[in-house]
């Protein structure tokens, strides 16, 4: 993953249809569901912090982990403002070190697809298994092949949001599913805009790898989800939300 240096600056102009809140309640549905509500979370790759308030809204102590430092500055700015008490952490999720363990854990925004390496992406989920209670929940999503192969593909998006203008251009490699993005920002600036850029690749992981990485890392696999609308997972998903628990040491 990149430091995201110029990627913080604009991040939450171009998210504003993340919709955290509504997000934020369907992983708590899904907590309550399959265990109960943490007490404490783990948002592993949490950004600027959008989940990380939300989840702390809702009574939870919360960690916010992320490797880009600019991203942090927001986010901690964001939760002050707000009056949030989050604790945020700088760290790789593969490198990922805790003073101790936590009983829910979420990684959101396709967020693990940001780690093209294999090993590496086994690595980070086994470092969030190692710092979560047994029979708690992992829960993560990932963009899909699919969207990687048909939506991402070689295409180009414009995005036009609160005086920044994005050009967003993928190349996807349909062998591997990686897909390097370029983004090019126009920043408004008084009667001028400001020029900046960032460049970053995703790699979409079979459901075979993400299975394999899970039980490596001693999870097991209790639901698999449609990012968007919350129905079992299907070929044209271009999101899954994967509902994992710690297996329990016998």
């Amino acid at each position: 993953m990149s430091g995201y240096s110029c990627f913080a600056e604009v991040y939450d102009s171009l998210m504003q249809d993340a919709d955290y809140k509504d997000r934020a309640a369907l992983l708590l549905k899904l907590f309550k569901k399959y265990d109960r509500k943490p007490e404490l979370m783990l948002d592993l790759a949490c950004g600027t912090g959008g989940f990380s308030n939300e989840f702390a809204k809702k009574g939870i102590e919360v960690i916010g982990v992320d490797a880009s430092e600019e991203m942090l500055t927001v986010a901690q700015n964001k939760s002050a403002q707000i009056g949030c008490d989050v604790l945020y952490i700088c760290q790789r999720a593969e490198n990922l070190e805790l003073y101790g363990t936590v009983d829910g854990a979420v990684c959101c925004l396709d967020s693990l697809n940001h780690i093209t390496d294999y090993t590496l992406f086994c690595r980070a989920i086994e470092r969030v298994a190692l710092f979560l209670e047994e029979e708690r929940l992992f829960i993560f999503d990932v963009n899909t092949v699919y969207k990687h192969k048909t939506v991402l593909a070689d295409n180009t998006f414009i995005i036009d949001q609160d005086g920044v203008y994005c050009v967003w251009q993928n190349i996807t490699d349909k062998k591997s599913a990686v897909t390097d993005i370029i983004l090019d920002f126009f920043i408004s600036d008084g009667e001028l805009y400001r020029r900046t850029g960032e460049e970053f690749s995703e790699r979409a992981y079979t459901e075979s790898e993400i299975e394999n990485a899970v039980r490596l890392a001693g999870l097991k696999i209790l639901d698999v989800l449609d990012g968007e609308t919350g129905k079992a997972v299907s070929e044209y998903s271009e999101r899954a939300v994967y509902v994992t628990q710690k297996v329990k040491e016998t």
